[in-house]
């Protein structure tokens, strides 16, 4: 009752309104100044305390001497000049100091500075008080000014403790009212603590009128002091912080991440990325904490990277949340990056699968079989036997050729469906690559395998209907046995696929078993293809020629171009055993090229234009550089075109048609001549001869070593002599070995011929020579001859 009554009966109300507001504006100016001197570091740090404590200090001293104008002690006061300015200066230092105290380390930093900004209020106050001069007698009532200096301290902790919690959004305005209480508590407590007993005037001093107008000019100035710096840091402020905010937030928005600062614990910025993510407004992030969303995010250290969860409203999210703390702010101030793994993991996972599995039937790969079959190696039962299946699919080149890759690709995912159905448990089935495929069951013996091989086949055979075409492919299935055909993996695989090979090329078994006697094949496959290479390299190989004459006038026309091979031992090794190797293997590429290029040059050297026959194998005549590899041989050699013949067989034209014609009219546009050679034992079609006009056709020698045992021979090749002739197209028969024979193909038209009778292949020199000789002198034809050709 006593400070309500010195606030109303010993006060000007409208002075002491006029002070409220100054402390209430500097209250607010120093409680924003609190917020910014404690998020900032080095000069500038300097530089924002010294403007606080110049605002802080100059409220506390114009809410005080306002106040005081306000006091009406029932006598004339005046005011000692030094201890007035002393006043202020102690209000402006303790005020610095309590903003230097409040941005220290700590829990109760702010409280701390808050209770010296309480203590620099109490100083001012009483210092002010000193410098009051009356006459009068001033009383003191010392439990009045005890309890104004513990409000002043506690409410100044207060007023300093909100101000620093940035957490809330209303704690400027707490900090600002529990300033004014404080500085409210200690003035008027204060005043109320003082008695004036007033006694008569004396000289010397001041009058209380002009102590009035000296006490007003000061506090306006001081006043205009404190609204111009308040002003000023207010506009520095927000200029400052809108700038830095605005860049900040650019910063964060720009990046690909989720993003969001924390200060002491709070989101104070975050991007739409994070929000996204989330899925959450903005403002419900701003003020709260990302530990709320992710659990990790507290306990991350600077610098640190930690894959973990995001707990969205509609999902957890996993994540890589890194750290980094901001170095050019005080306080705990920490920057997360927030990556979404979802799209990283998927395509992990995906790679992952790619790596195991096949991509286009979703099978697994040959990597995941050779895990599987090595696993199940190891943790084999004793006596438990695995059996390895290596399948081939049947006519599926066809499939593509006729209908396409689309529809092959469709039809092998088909497949691979029905293997997967046909699976029993713990069995396994992978594409190894085209249309070949691995399978895996644990059996008892050979009859189980056999069962086995027959389910995954009976899988494969069933007509597939795709684009309203009805495909139906073929399966060879090679069976391999461990540990009885192999103890290691790759053996045994390759064991699988020679049992494969096999039954491939058998016509009666689609499933075959591995036996040993494969492998003595395969290697000696293998001596022949590495050796065939060595003479390549070596120059090994030899060129024989067999004469070809004119059944009419016993003359040569040319001679056939035989390839010889002799090893290292001084042997010949038949064509018949390494021609095939040659064409497996790729090599009769540069091999045929060899041997055309070199009978060439050697032709082209002769004395008489003989013509010569060159043997184009199945795999050359495939090749597309044909046409232009001939034309530079020829061209290199100088080797006149019409003495080329190429001699190609029908089966090797069958195989593709309409790719094979194209190649062989490029062929004779160059001016080479083509025969058709070994007719008779292939298909023997009169569509072939209707496809290509050849120049010649070759019977093949197997009808005249049947000549004299079967009449049916005889009729065939009157046959095709027939046909020759109808055609307009030269008949040459090879194999003719007996008098007999020449007289009988003598008698039907024959064209030419070529055998044993008229000369064996025998190298370039002996060649021309022996069957020059031969030629000069025909062989006779006898009664016995007449007889057989009649």
């Amino acid at each position: 009752m006593r400070v309500l009554s010195c606030l109303t009966e010993d006060h000007h109300f409208g002075l002491v309104a006029l002070a409220a507001f100054i402390c209430l504006i500097g209250s607010w100016i120093t409680a924003g100044l609190l917020r910014r001197v404690r998020e900032e570091r080095g000069v500038s740090l300097a530089s924002w305390v010294f403007l606080g404590a110049l605002a802080g200090g100059a409220t506390i001293w114009c809410t005080h001497f306002v106040a005081m104008i306000a006091y009406r002690p029932g006598v004339d006061v005046a005011y000692e000049p030094l201890l007035t300015g002393v006043s202020l200066a102690i209000a402006i230092v303790g005020a610095g100091l309590a903003l230097g105290g409040a941005t220290m380390r700590g829990r109760f930093a702010p409280a701390a500075g808050g209770a010296v900004f309480g203590l620099a209020v109490a100083a001012m106050h009483f210092v002010g008080m000193a410098a009051m001069a009356v006459e009068a007698v001033v009383h003191w009532s010392y439990a009045y000014v005890a309890v104004a200096l513990i409000g002043s301290v506690v409410f100044g902790a207060a007023a300093f403790q909100l101000s620093a919690r940035t957490q809330d959004r209303f704690a400027r305005l707490k900090g600002a009212a529990a300033m004014v209480l404080g500085i409210v508590c200690l003035h008027f407590t204060a005043m109320a603590a003082m008695t004036v007993i007033p006694f008569a005037a004396s000289d010397g001093v001041l009058t209380g009128e002009a102590a009035q107008h000296v006490l007003a000019l000061g506090v306006a100035g001081v006043g205009l002091l404190v609204l111009g710096a308040g002003a000023a840091s207010h506009v520095l402020d927000r200029q400052s912080h809108a700038l830095h905010s605005e860049r900040q937030q650019y910063l964060i928005e720009s990046g690909v991440d989720g993003m969001a600062i924390e200060r002491d614990g709070v989101i104070i910025a975050a991007n739409e990325v994070l929000t996204a993510l989330l899925g959450v407004e903005r403002d419900v992030l701003i003020g709260a904490s990302l530990s709320q969303w992710v659990e990790d995010a507290g306990r991350l250290a600077d610098g640190a990277v930690a894959q973990t969860v995001l707990r969205s409203g509609v999902e957890d999210i996993p994540i890589e949340l890194s750290a980094r703390q901001d170095q050019t702010t005080s306080g705990r101030s920490m920057i997360y990056a927030v990556r979404d793994l979802r799209a990283r993991l998927a395509q992990e996972r995906r790679i992952a699968h790619l790596a195991r599995n096949d991509s286009l039937t979703g099978l697994p790969n040959r990597a995941s079989f050779l895990e599987r079959l090595t696993r199940q190696q190891q943790t084999a039962a004793a006596g438990e036997t695995l059996a390895l299946f290596a399948l081939d699919l049947d006519r599926f080149k066809e499939v593509n050729d006729l209908y396409g890759h689309a529809v092959g690709d469709r039809l092998l995912c088909v497949i691979a469906e029905r293997l997967k159905a046909a699976l029993h448990e713990g069995e396994f089935v992978a594409r190894q690559g085209g249309d070949e495929f691995l399978a895996l069951a644990s059996v008892a013996g050979r009859d189980e395998a056999r069962a086995v091989a027959e389910r995954l086949r009976q899988a494969v055979i069933e007509t597939v209907t795709i684009e309203h075409a009805d495909l139906s492919c073929g399966a060879s299935i090679g069976v391999s046995l461990w540990p009885e055909d192999a103890e290691d993996v790759s053996a045994l695989i390759n064991n699988a696929d020679l049992a494969m090979y096999r039954a491939k090329a058998s016509l009666t078994q689609d499933i075959c078993f591995y036996e040993a006697d494969m492998d003595q094949a395969v290697r000696a496959r293998r001596r022949v293809t590495q050796a065939l290479r060595e003479a390549l390299e070596r120059d090994q190989f030899e060129l024989h020629y067999q004469v070809q004459a004119s059944v009419e006038t016993g003359k040569a026309t040319g001679y056939e171009v035989l390839l010889r091979w002799k090893n290292d031992e001084g042997r010949y090794i038949s064509p018949v055993d390494f021609i095939p190797v040659a064409e497996e293997t790729g090599l009769i590429l540069p091999i045929g090229e060899w041997v055309l290029r070199q009978a060439c040059r050697q032709a082209a050297a002769w004395t008489e234009p003989h013509r010569i026959a060159v043997n184009l194998s199945p795999v050359q005549l495939s090749h597309v550089d044909l046409p232009r590899l001939v034309h530079q041989i020829l061209v290199e050699t100088g080797l006149p075109p019409s003495r080329l013949e190429l001699e190609i067989t029908e089966t090797a034209m069958i195989t593709d048609m309409e790719r094979t014609t194209h190649v062989l009219r490029q062929l004779k546009a160059l001016g080479v001549t083509v025969a058709m050679d070994d007719f008779g034992t292939g298909y023997s079609s009169l569509s072939t001869l209707k496809a290509f006009p050849f120049d010649k056709i070759k019977l093949d020698r197997s009808f005249m070593l049947e000549l004299e045992g079967t009449p049916q021979s005889r009729a065939i090749i009157r046959a095709v002599l027939t046909i020759g002739e109808s055609l307009s197209i030269p008949v040459l028969a090879e194999g003719v070995e007996t008098a007999e024979q020449l007289a009988f193909l003598r008698a039907q038209g024959c064209n030419e011929v070529q055998g044993y009778l008229l000369g064996r292949p025998q190298p370039e020199a002996d060649a021309l020579s022996n069957g020059a000789a031969r030629i000069e002198t025909p062989p006779p034809v006898g009664d016995q001859a007449d007889r057989a050709a009649a």
